[in-house]
């Protein structure tokens, strides 16, 4: 008679390490600087980011208040695209630009033109893109 397998049924102990309200506070810093690159509205980070413009303007002028957890992955997401395209792009402007330039991938529409789309896997799905580009995932 064959011994049965004995399958480990524990939860997996990879737990990923949750980002600190001060990362996310630096992440937001980044992320400001980046959106003047990027050259984008106060209506678009605020868009991107999910906050009511007001709040953001506020934020931005250092009045910054909690980032939740949701906000904490926008910005790791905008940080990852970020880092992407500076791996791709060895000039930062091109890597600026990129950001707004129509691309096939997306149908025609721009990069920012889909994470406009407001929701937190549009973002995602952005990453993604560039991450399979440069053969990071």
């Amino acid at each position: 008679m064959t011994a049965l397998l004995q399958v480990d049924t524990a939860p997996l102990e990879f737990q990923p390490t949750p980002i600190t309200d001060a990362e996310a506070a630096a992440m937001f810093r980044a992320a400001v600087a980046m959106f003047a690159k990027w050259d984008i509205t106060d209506d678009q980070a605020a868009i991107l980011l999910d906050v009511p413009v007001r709040s953001y303007r506020r934020w931005k002028a250092g009045e910054q208040g909690r980032i939740d957890r949701d906000g904490k992955a926008r910005l790791s997401n905008l940080m990852g695209i970020h880092k992407a395209l500076r791996y791709m792009f060895r000039e930062p402007d091109r890597s600026y630009r990129w950001i707004k330039a129509s691309n096939d991938a997306f149908r025609g529409a721009s990069a920012l033109d889909i994470m406009l789309g407001g929701e937190l896997t549009d973002l995602m799905r952005v990453r993604r893109y560039l991450d399979s580009e440069r053969g990071g995932w």
